[in-house]
């Protein structure tokens, strides 16, 4: 029998991380610890050979949204949204998605075909073909979106390639915490990838100043920014700690233009990767303590045993 400490998300993720280990001449090229795991079809060669990219959000009340603060379609185009932010931190486009959700008491049927309508629109958009799914019930509404995409062989951005001396950028405003809103930069990742040779990217779904650390950690490197931009009316506060701002941060190389804008959303930045302790974030020179959205921010204890693994 054994228990685990739960420090954190990062602690539980590197757990299953090195539990779960990939074995050799497997097809999956990248797993735990990205915005996406990374499936190379056998037999994928030549010019026009793509990497498949897999991602999963879950979508509940209580934690990711409130039903009486999002009408059934805004949470619908929300819950894939989600998902297919994950596709644009990694360059990819998406492909087709399925959808396995959990009805609660409240969600009679006007509420779950309004959920769907929100979600279908967004799909049609992004050219993402809702494909199949699983639907059940239960005491609370839960949602869990799976999301297919592809990118050209070997050309994922990771997590892991920023280098000392990178600079740092955000695309958009941060702070905003509006959930109704949420536009995942499917067609920037796509141009991070192929124009800019961005070394790393990765969403910003939990705060600034966490997932900043992430990064920096699975980079291995440490980080010195400045103030990041900021929403009319958000506090500092917000824009490093508020989450929920699904913008795209990202790192290229000392030197490497980077527009002002990409069809309007602005690209600012922010600071730089330097040598030092990984993980570690300096805001103006004082050590930024990683904020945001934990779900394992508390301790708990787990029965390994009794887990799947």
């Amino acid at each position: 029998m054994v228990f685990l400490d739960l420090r954190d998300e990062w602690s539980l993720t590197e757990h299953l991380r090195k539990a779960a280990r990939i074995p050799p001449g497997s097809p999956v090229r990248k797993g735990i610890g990205d915005d996406c795991a990374i499936y190379r079809p056998r037999g994928s060669r030549g010019k026009s050979a793509e990497d498949l990219l897999f991602t999963c959000d879950l979508f509940g009340e209580g934690i990711h949204f409130l039903r009486t603060s999002l009408k059934a379609p805004q949470a619908g185009r929300r819950a894939l949204a989600r998902s297919l932010s994950d596709i644009a931190a990694m360059g990819g486009k998406p492909q087709f998605c399925l959808v396995a959700l959990c009805a609660a008491e409240w969600t009679d049927t006007r509420w779950i075909d309004g959920f769907y309508k929100g979600l279908l629109k967004l799909a049609d958009e992004t050219g993402t073909v809702l494909a199949g799914g699983d639907l059940s019930h239960g005491d609370r509404f839960i949602c869990d979106v799976t999301v297919c995409g592809s990118v050209p062989r070997g050309k994922a951005l990771l997590r892991s390639g920023a280098r000392a001396g990178d600079e740092i950028y955000v695309s958009g405003l941060l702070g905003r915490c509006d959930y109704t809103w949420l536009e995942p930069r499917l067609e920037l990742g796509v141009f991070l990838r192929e124009r800019l040779g961005a070394t790393a990217a990765m969403d910003l779904s939990d705060g600034l100043s966490l997932d900043l650390r992430r990064l920096c950690l699975a980079s291995g490197v440490s980080a010195e920014i400045g103030e990041p931009p900021r929403f009319p009316g958000a506090t500092l506060d917000a824009a490093l700690n508020g989450g929920e701002d699904y913008e795209l941060l990202f790192t290229v190389s000392k030197g490497r233009r980077v527009p002002e804008t990409f069809r309007g959303v602005p690209l600012t930045r922010i600071g730089r990767m330097v040598h030092g302790r990984p993980g570690r974030v300096l805001l103006d020179g004082i050590a930024l303590q990683p904020g945001g959205y934990d779900h394992f921010r508390r301790t708990h204890t787990v029965n390994l045993e009794e887990s799947s693994l």
